[in-house]
């Protein structure tokens, strides 16, 4: 069975309707300041030290929070892909190298 899509969980979300919550964060910029609905946003200041590294720490955990993170069948079936993938790679190197070892070995070096 196919697991849904992103663009279908999307639109799943719009047609149950808007979330509060959703939308004060989409009519508000980073450090929740609301965005003008006329004019240009104005940039504000470097913050230094303390807060500068504060600010990043913030702004991390926000982001953090927006990834989508994969559930453990998802983690696993893409360990076994890619070791998989490795392997089958790894084949091929090793049958490349014993096909040019001997070409080396028996008409250049020969």
């Amino acid at each position: 069975m196919a697991r849904e899509t992103r663009r279908q969980r999307r639109d799943a979300r719009r047609a149950a309707g808007p979330d509060p919550a959703q939308a004060q964060r989409s009519r508000s910029r980073i450090g929740g300041t609301p965005v003008p609905a006329d004019g240009p946003i104005e940039v504000e200041a470097q913050p230094h030290g303390r807060r500068r590294r504060f600010n990043f720490i913030r702004e991390s955990y926000a982001e953090l929070r927006k990834v989508e993170w994969p559930t453990r069948p998802q983690v696993i079936q893409g360990a076994v892909v890619v070791i998989v993938a490795c392997a089958i790679v790894g084949a091929y190197l090793w049958g490349a190298d014993q096909i040019l070892r001997r070409l080396v070995q028996n008409v250049l070096i020969g």
